[in-house]
């Protein structure tokens, strides 16, 4: 499935503001305007737009602690968005999930868990409530390197094996499970290759090459929607921050962070499409231009929502049972 250059114009848009929401929540984060922990997506955009690439809006998408990139590109309102991180009345999930526990099923957002490998299965029963219904729609869940470590995991991807379910299994393989090194915790050097014991296609890309995840996502999704069952997509990118914003990532020496700053997907991607004439520099410019104002005007409106009132503690908790 080859992409058009207006979907190619509409990815880098989605680049942009994925950077620059991040690059502004971590500010916030970082001036005490967020409550808790923030974990930055920032240096992985690259992951979520080229799966969500080849998604359609009734499609779903399942995610982690790190997940506010792929509903962004999942079509997630920047507005509510920016509101829940603040934990604010207007936010998607009424300010009561905040960054780690968000959901939109009007845009195909199934959740997000901050349990690690807490998602696969939530992910499993959305797509087999997809097969059973006959419907061609299928689920993306995301999740990192150390979930894959994790039981829920290997029960998962059986599970969508046995079953024939129509899910994509991407895996964001940063290197690092919170502060512990991939080799450090398991022997395997590419995690896709375990989708060997379940009988699944199992697929590496450069997981900061947005033309990369988008070409393996297209192949994956074809087969889910055909009924040929799942695949296991392992991205190999890079975490530019540490596991939580203020992390000091003693962890890791300059050369690696600069390393990681030098495979940035979104100069690789501006450089493809200057390249092909898709974009100029002045069109470029505009596209950024009109991102920061997307951006600031998120930031005004999660501000200028309100704390949810006590007794927003009471509601939601027991769903109507028709």
């Amino acid at each position: 499935m080859s992409l058009s250059g207006d979907k190619k114009a509409e990815m880098y848009r989605s680049l942009l503001l994925l950077r620059k929401l991040e690059e502004k929540t971590v500010e916030m984060t970082m001036a005490g305007q967020v409550p808790g922990w923030l974990h930055s997506y920032l240096g992985q955009e690259a992951v979520a737009v080229g799966v969500v690439a080849h998604l359609r809006i009734d499609d779903f998408v399942a995610s982690t602690h790190r997940g506010r990139g792929h509903f962004l590109a999942k079509g997630l309102d920047t507005n509510r968005m920016l509101a829940e991180v603040l934990g604010r009345q207007d936010g998607v999930c009424g300010g009561k999930g905040g960054e780690m526990h968000m959901a939109d099923w009007n845009v195909g957002v199934i959740g997000s868990s901050g349990i690690v490998g807490g998602i696969l299965s939530t992910a499993n029963g959305v797509a087999f409530a997809c097969q059973y219904r006959e419907t061609d729609r299928v689920v993306a869940c995301f999740f990192g390197d150390a979930a894959s470590n994790q039981g829920s995991f290997h029960e998962s991807l059986n599970l969508a094996s046995v079953w024939r379910l129509p899910i994509l299994f991407v895996c964001e393989n940063n290197g690092y499970g919170e502060f512990t090194r991939q080799q450090d915790a398991m022997r395997v050097l590419d995690i896709a290759t375990r989708a060997q014991a379940y009988d699944m296609p199992g697929v590496i890309v450069d997981g900061d090459d947005v033309l990369a995840v988008a070409g393996a996502t297209a192949e994956a999704v074809g087969r889910a929607r055909s009924g040929e069952g799942p695949t296991l997509l392992e991205c190999k990118t890079h975490r530019w921050l540490g596991h939580y914003t203020g992390d000091p990532q003693d962890y890791r020496s300059k050369e690696e962070l600069e390393d990681c700053w030098r495979a940035d997907p979104i100069p690789r991607f501006r450089g493809h499409l200057i390249e092909s004439g898709l974009l100029t520099e002045e069109s470029a410019q505009r596209v950024e231009v009109g991102v920061d104002g997307e951006v600031a005007a998120a930031v005004e409106f999660a501000l200028n929502s309100p704390l949810p009132p006590p007794e927003a503690a009471l509601a939601d908790v027991y769903g109507n049972i028709q």
